[in-house]
Protein backbone atom coordinates (compact mmCIF):
# COMPACT_ATOMS: atom_id res chain seq x y z
CA UNK A 1 0.00 0.00 0.00
CA UNK A 2 1.51 3.13 -1.14
CA UNK A 3 1.79 5.84 2.12
CA UNK A 4 0.59 9.58 0.92
CA UNK A 5 2.45 12.09 2.13
CA UNK A 6 0.27 14.97 4.19
CA UNK A 7 1.82 18.31 4.56
CA UNK A 8 1.48 18.72 8.30
CA UNK A 9 2.13 22.50 9.58
CA UNK A 10 5.37 22.91 11.33
CA UNK A 11 5.74 24.63 14.43
CA UNK A 12 7.63 28.22 14.06
CA UNK A 13 10.84 26.70 16.13
CA UNK A 14 11.47 24.17 13.73
CA UNK A 15 11.25 27.14 10.78
CA UNK A 16 13.74 28.77 12.44
CA UNK A 17 16.49 26.29 12.97
CA UNK A 18 16.16 25.55 9.53
CA UNK A 19 19.66 26.20 7.56
CA UNK A 20 20.40 27.07 3.47
CA UNK A 21 20.84 23.35 2.16
CA UNK A 22 24.13 23.16 0.90
CA UNK A 23 24.40 26.68 1.46
CA UNK A 24 22.60 28.15 -0.75
CA UNK A 25 19.14 26.40 -0.71
CA UNK A 26 16.46 28.40 0.97
CA UNK A 27 13.68 25.83 2.38
CA UNK A 28 10.52 28.17 2.52
CA UNK A 29 8.05 24.91 3.29
CA UNK A 30 5.61 25.84 6.01
CA UNK A 31 4.82 21.77 7.00
CA UNK A 32 7.41 19.53 8.01
CA UNK A 33 8.90 17.85 5.15
CA UNK A 34 9.58 14.33 7.02
CA UNK A 35 7.56 12.30 9.71
CA UNK A 36 6.82 9.13 10.83
CA UNK A 37 3.09 7.30 10.39
CA UNK A 38 2.71 3.88 11.41
CA UNK A 39 6.18 3.48 12.22
CA UNK A 40 7.13 4.06 8.57
CA UNK A 41 9.08 7.25 7.91
CA UNK A 42 7.68 9.68 5.43
CA UNK A 43 9.21 12.70 3.36
CA UNK A 44 7.74 15.10 0.80
CA UNK A 45 8.25 14.11 -2.85
CA UNK A 46 9.13 17.15 -4.01
CA UNK A 47 11.62 18.20 -1.10
CA UNK A 48 13.80 14.74 -2.27
CA UNK A 49 13.91 15.77 -5.26
CA UNK A 50 15.02 19.73 -5.03
CA UNK A 51 17.48 18.15 -2.71
CA UNK A 52 19.02 15.13 -4.75
CA UNK A 53 19.29 18.14 -7.79
CA UNK A 54 20.71 20.66 -5.54
CA UNK A 55 23.45 17.95 -3.96
CA UNK A 56 24.69 17.45 -7.91
CA UNK A 57 25.28 20.76 -8.09
CA UNK A 58 26.78 22.19 -4.46
CA UNK A 59 27.45 19.04 -2.29
CA UNK A 60 31.37 18.53 -3.06
CA UNK A 61 31.78 14.75 -1.34
CA UNK A 62 29.08 13.79 -4.47
CA UNK A 63 30.93 16.20 -6.94
CA UNK A 64 34.34 14.65 -6.06
CA UNK A 65 32.77 10.84 -6.78
CA UNK A 66 30.61 12.14 -10.06
CA UNK A 67 32.47 14.47 -12.27
CA UNK A 68 29.99 14.91 -14.62
CA UNK A 69 28.25 17.21 -11.87
CA UNK A 70 31.41 19.45 -12.24
CA UNK A 71 29.96 23.15 -13.26
CA UNK A 72 26.58 22.53 -12.58
CA UNK A 73 24.49 25.11 -11.08
CA UNK A 74 20.45 25.78 -10.61
CA UNK A 75 18.99 28.76 -11.77
CA UNK A 76 18.45 31.57 -8.57
CA UNK A 77 14.77 31.08 -8.71
CA UNK A 78 15.16 27.30 -7.84
CA UNK A 79 17.08 28.16 -4.93
CA UNK A 80 13.79 28.34 -3.38
CA UNK A 81 11.85 25.65 -2.54
CA UNK A 82 8.47 26.61 -3.14
CA UNK A 83 9.78 27.78 -6.69
CA UNK A 84 10.93 24.30 -7.84
CA UNK A 85 7.80 22.66 -5.79
CA UNK A 86 5.34 24.57 -8.08
CA UNK A 87 7.01 24.00 -11.26
CA UNK A 88 7.39 19.92 -10.62
CA UNK A 89 3.43 19.82 -9.42
CA UNK A 90 2.45 20.63 -13.07
CA UNK A 91 4.89 18.05 -14.37
CA UNK A 92 4.20 14.37 -15.31
CA UNK A 93 7.03 13.65 -12.68
CA UNK A 94 6.01 10.45 -11.14
CA UNK A 95 8.23 7.63 -11.73
CA UNK A 96 10.89 9.68 -13.55
CA UNK A 97 13.98 11.54 -12.94
CA UNK A 98 14.35 14.81 -13.34
CA UNK A 99 16.97 15.64 -16.83
CA UNK A 100 18.78 18.80 -17.41
CA UNK A 101 20.25 17.85 -20.92
CA UNK A 102 17.31 16.39 -23.35
CA UNK A 103 15.97 20.00 -24.25
CA UNK A 104 19.22 22.02 -24.00
CA UNK A 105 22.17 19.64 -25.06
CA UNK A 106 24.94 20.12 -22.86
CA UNK A 107 23.41 22.04 -20.36
CA UNK A 108 24.36 22.94 -17.31
CA UNK A 109 21.98 25.01 -15.04
CA UNK A 110 18.97 23.43 -13.95
CA UNK A 111 15.79 25.60 -14.68
CA UNK A 112 12.26 25.77 -15.96
CA UNK A 113 13.12 26.32 -19.05
CA UNK A 114 16.17 23.25 -19.72
CA UNK A 115 14.44 20.74 -17.79
CA UNK A 116 11.92 17.54 -18.00
CA UNK A 117 10.92 14.75 -16.23
CA UNK A 118 11.81 11.26 -18.50
CA UNK A 119 11.58 7.69 -17.95
CA UNK A 120 14.45 5.79 -16.60
CA UNK A 121 15.38 4.08 -20.24
CA UNK A 122 15.35 7.63 -21.45
CA UNK A 123 17.62 9.37 -18.94
CA UNK A 124 20.39 6.48 -19.31
CA UNK A 125 19.98 6.50 -23.02
CA UNK A 126 20.68 10.12 -22.48
CA UNK A 127 23.22 9.99 -20.29
CA UNK A 128 25.23 7.46 -22.54
CA UNK A 129 24.36 9.33 -25.34
CA UNK A 130 27.71 11.79 -23.77
CA UNK A 131 29.99 9.09 -23.97
CA UNK A 132 33.23 8.40 -25.99
CA UNK A 133 35.77 5.94 -25.89
CA UNK A 134 39.30 7.60 -25.41
CA UNK A 135 40.24 10.57 -27.62
CA UNK A 136 37.64 9.42 -30.62
CA UNK A 137 34.61 10.47 -31.40
CA UNK A 138 31.70 9.34 -29.62
CA UNK A 139 30.45 6.31 -31.22
CA UNK A 140 34.18 5.35 -32.87
CA UNK A 141 36.82 3.80 -31.15
CA UNK A 142 40.03 2.72 -32.85
CA UNK A 143 41.31 -1.20 -33.26
CA UNK A 144 44.69 -1.92 -34.07
CA UNK A 145 44.58 -5.33 -34.68
CA UNK A 146 42.36 -4.11 -38.26
CA UNK A 147 43.92 -0.61 -38.24
CA UNK A 148 40.43 0.52 -38.42
CA UNK A 149 37.54 2.19 -36.28
CA UNK A 150 34.86 0.08 -35.12
CA UNK A 151 31.25 2.15 -34.44
CA UNK A 152 29.38 0.61 -31.62
CA UNK A 153 25.75 2.19 -29.64
CA UNK A 154 24.04 0.39 -26.76
CA UNK A 155 20.57 -0.38 -27.37
CA UNK A 156 18.57 0.97 -24.60
CA UNK A 157 15.52 -1.81 -25.22
CA UNK A 158 18.02 -4.73 -24.99
CA UNK A 159 20.31 -3.65 -22.72
CA UNK A 160 23.00 -4.96 -25.30
CA UNK A 161 26.06 -3.31 -27.36
CA UNK A 162 25.38 -3.42 -30.71
CA UNK A 163 28.32 -3.69 -33.30
CA UNK A 164 27.80 -0.79 -36.33
CA UNK A 165 30.46 -1.77 -38.56
CA UNK A 166 34.57 -0.87 -39.05
CA UNK A 167 35.36 2.33 -41.07
CA UNK A 168 38.39 3.83 -42.23
CA UNK A 169 37.34 7.24 -40.97
CA UNK A 170 36.52 7.78 -37.16
CA UNK A 171 33.64 10.50 -38.68
CA UNK A 172 32.43 7.49 -40.67
CA UNK A 173 32.32 5.47 -37.68
CA UNK A 174 30.41 8.34 -35.77
CA UNK A 175 27.91 9.06 -38.31
CA UNK A 176 26.92 5.36 -37.99
CA UNK A 177 26.70 5.86 -33.81
CA UNK A 178 24.49 8.83 -34.74
CA UNK A 179 22.27 7.10 -37.38
CA UNK A 180 21.45 4.35 -34.97
CA UNK A 181 21.25 6.16 -31.84
CA UNK A 182 18.58 8.51 -33.71
CA UNK A 183 16.57 5.54 -34.33
CA UNK A 184 16.89 4.43 -30.81
CA UNK A 185 15.23 7.70 -29.97
CA UNK A 186 12.72 7.92 -32.24
CA UNK A 187 11.18 5.01 -30.91
CA UNK A 188 11.81 6.16 -26.76
CA UNK A 189 9.62 9.36 -27.94
CA UNK A 190 7.00 7.19 -28.82
CA UNK A 191 6.92 6.36 -24.72
CA UNK A 192 7.27 10.61 -23.77
CA UNK A 193 4.29 11.97 -22.17
CA UNK A 194 5.50 15.59 -22.06
CA UNK A 195 5.65 16.97 -25.95
CA UNK A 196 8.88 19.27 -25.51
CA UNK A 197 10.74 15.99 -24.94
CA UNK A 198 9.14 14.16 -27.65
CA UNK A 199 10.11 16.68 -30.02
CA UNK A 200 13.79 16.97 -28.44
CA UNK A 201 14.02 12.98 -28.97
CA UNK A 202 12.69 13.58 -32.34
CA UNK A 203 15.83 15.98 -33.08
CA UNK A 204 18.62 14.83 -31.26
CA UNK A 205 20.75 12.78 -33.36
CA UNK A 206 19.69 13.90 -36.45
CA UNK A 207 22.73 14.19 -39.16
CA UNK A 208 24.47 17.30 -39.75
CA UNK A 209 27.74 17.97 -41.27
CA UNK A 210 30.72 17.66 -38.67
CA UNK A 211 34.49 17.80 -39.32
Amino acid sequence: MKTVFIERTASKRSLKLRKPVFGVGVNDAEYNLRYTIGGIRVSCPFYLRWVAMLSRCYSEALKSRVKTYDGCTVCSEWLLFSNFKKWMKAQDWQGKHIDKDLLVEGNRVYGPEACVFIDAITNLFIIKSANSVGPWMTGACWVAGRSKFISSCSNPFTKKRETLGYFDDQLDAHRAWKARKHEHSVKLSEKQVDPKAKEALLTRFLQRDES
